[in-house]
């Protein structure tokens, strides 16, 4: 009888063994998946620091944060983001005259996210109020999705590179970074120089 269930059982583990090994039924790998994130609705509050040239809108739940570095200039900032967990870097700059060389400047630090980017577009801006400058929108897997600068040609620059404190991925940031580039819209539309 022993002999009998050893028999029964080793055919039916043979069976099954055999059956599972076809290609119909090899576990085929899925997907990488994302957290679904869930962005607030944008409003904005006005941006205007004392003793800086400058004033804008930023989203209601941004920090505005002095740069403390001890590289830093009068004026610099960061615009912390927390609902999308990052940042934008500005700088500001007088020209006395030397427009080109911040042009320059801006243009050489975004080209060295080429080693990553898949692309980087530039889009001249010039709002109503007469402020021009150029968005650089940058593609890929890039540590800045997106930087920017805007001047008067004459006294002031402002640069800002934005920036996520996660590791660079263009699929899994692709909403954020089109969420944040909303809110950037919002604050060139508004910047103004006093």
């Amino acid at each position: 009888m022993q002999l009998l269930i050893i028999r029964l059982s080793l055919i039916i583990f043979t069976l099954l063994f055999t059956n599972s090994c076809n290609e119909e039924s090899a576990s085929i790998p899925k997907p990488r998946g994302y957290f679904r994130i869930e962005l607030p609705k944008h409003e904005y509050k006005e941006f205007n620091p004392e003793n800086c040239p400058f004033k804008f809108e930023i989203p209601i739940s941004a920090l505005a944060v002095p740069d403390t570095n001890r590289l830093s200039e009068n004026c610099w900032w960061y615009i912390v983001l927390p609902k999308v967990n990052g940042q934008l870097y500005f700088t500001y700059k007088d020209l006395n005259g030397e427009v080109n060389k911040y042009i320059e400047d801006t243009r050489t630090l975004v080209y060295k996210h080429t080693t990553k980017a898949s692309s980087i577009d530039e889009i001249l801006i010039e709002t109503k109020s007469g402020i021009h400058g150029i968005v650089y929108d940058i593609g890929g897997d890039a540590a800045s999705p997106l930087q920017f600068f805007v001047t008067d040609s004459t006294k002031h620059f402002l640069r800002a590179a934005l920036y996520f404190n996660t590791e660079p991925n263009a699929d899994s940031l692709a909403p954020v970074v089109e969420y944040t580039k909303q809110d950037i819209n919002r604050l060139l539309e508004s910047f103004q120089w006093k």
